[in-house]
């Protein structure tokens, strides 16, 4: 189950609009800042599949000027480590 963390940077003026449409996905939790004039994003997928959808879906998002992955998380990558 990956779990990520993204700030968004929006287009000029668009940071509601994009707000709206980031909650609108299935699995993201958008907490705006308010101090900036940026978004953060957190994603919950349940495997490979659905984040390959998700990414998709944000890179259809033309409101999005940038998005910078600042944390992931996944059950397989903890897992895999620790049976090393």
């Amino acid at each position: 189950m990956p779990i990520k963390s993204y700030i968004v940077f929006p287009s000029k003026g668009k940071k509601d609009l994009l707000r709206q449409q980031l909650a609108s996905l299935a699995g993201c939790e958008v907490i705006p800042a308010l101090n900036k004039d940026v978004l953060i994003l957190v994603t919950e997928t349940f495997g490979n599949h659905e984040e390959d959808a998700l990414m998709a879906s944000l890179e259809k998002i033309k409101e999005i000027e940038h998005l910078s992955l600042v944390s992931g998380y996944s059950d397989h990558a903890i897992h895999d480590h620790n049976n090393k």
